[in-house]
C-alpha cells in the first residue's frame, strides 16, 4: 500500500527489491513494464551503466542514489550495496535497482536477489536488453543460418581479473562470440585467437552501443588492438567475433 505522501511505511507493505534492467543505453529501449515501474518508484539505486535520463521518469518524490562505479573514482562497494537496498527496502516497502543491460548477464543482478530473500526481502526481476544485441545497429546480427550456429557470451575479466577459460572452448565452434568487459583484456583475447591461428578472424568493437555517441570499429581480431587505439575506443565497450561481422560481404 502507497501512501498519499508518495512513502511506504514497513507497517503497511512488505519490503520488496526489484531488480531492473535498464537496457544498453538508449533509453527508449527500456522495457514498457520497467518505465511503468520507474514512474512508481519511492527510491531507485542506480549505476553509471544505466542512462541517467530514466530518472527524468520519476515523480518529485523519488529517492535517487548512485552507487555506480567509474573508473579511478570511489565506489560504493558491494557491501555496502546491499546495506542500502536492506536500509531502504524497511524504511520505504520497495526498492528498484537499476542496472544497465540486463542485471543477470554479467550484472551480479542474482547476487543481489539472493542477499534481498536472505534479509526477508521479497524480489522481482524485470529483463532489459542486454548490450551485445545492439550489434544490429551496426549491421551486425548475432546468428544467421549457415553463417553462425549460436552465440558464445563471454565475460572478459572474471572476479579474479583473468580471462575466462570459456573463450578457448567458442573458439572452436563458428558461433558468434561477445564478449563483455573485454577491453583491458584485448591484447590477451587477440593473442589467444592468433597462437590458435584464428587471427584473421572478423571482429567488431562497438563503444556506447545504441546511444548517441556510438562508435565502432570493423576489422580482424589480430589487429583489433592497433584499431582500437587509432580510434580511441574504450569502455563500456561489447566485442563482437565471427563471420556475422562481415555478413554483408559473404552475402
Amino acid at each position: 500500500m502507497i501512501s498519499n505522501s508518495g512513502n511506504f511505511s514497513k507497517n503497511y507493505a512488505e519490503p520488496e527489491l526489484i531488480v531492473l534492467g535498464a537496457g544498453p543505453g538508449d533509453p527508449e529501449l527500456i522495457t514498457l513494464k520497467g518505465y511503468r515501474l520507474l514512474q512508481q518508484a519511492d527510491v531507485i539505486l542506480y549505476d553509471n551503466l544505466a542512462n541517467q535520463q530514466l530518472l527524468e521518469l520519476t515523480k518529485p518524490s523519488c529517492l535517487k542514489v548512485y552507487v555506480g562505479k567509474r573508473p579511478y573514482e570511489r565506489y560504493a562497494s558491494q557491501d555496502e550495496i546491499n546495506g542500502l537496498i536492506k536500509k531502504y527496502a524497511f524504511e520505504y516497502g520497495s526498492v528498484i535497482r537499476l542496472k544497465g543491460g540486463d542485471p543477470f548477464i554479467f550484472g551480479r543482478g542474482y547476487e543481489e536477489i539472493m542477499y534481498a530473500r536472505s534479509q526477508g526481502i521479497r524480489t522481482t526481476f524485470v529483463p532489459g536488453i542486454t548490450s551485445m544485441q545492439a550489434s544490429g545497429f551496426e549491421d551486425i546480427p548475432l546468428t544467421h543460418r549457415a553463417i553462425s550456429e549460436g552465440v558464445w557470451m563471454v565475460t572478459g575479466t572474471k572476479k579474479d581479473g583473468t580471462l575466462s577459460a570459456d573463450l578457448r572452448l567458442a573458439m572452436q565452434s563458428n558461433a558468434t562470440v561477445a564478449i563483455y568487459m573485454g577491453m583491458k583484456q584485448l591484447p590477451v583475447i587477440t593473442d589467444t585467437y592468433i597462437k590458435e591461428n584464428q587471427g584473421d578472424t572478423p571482429a567488431a568493437i562497438i563503444q556506447h552501443a545504441s546511444l548517441p555517441q556510438q562508435k565502432s570499429i570493423k576489422g580482424l581480431i589480430k589487429d583489433m588492438p592497433a584499431l582500437a587505439e587509432e580510434h580511441q575506443l574504450t569502455y563500456p565497450s561489447i566485442i563482437i567475433i565471427g563471420q556475422v561481422v562481415n555478413l554483408n560481404s559473404l552475402l
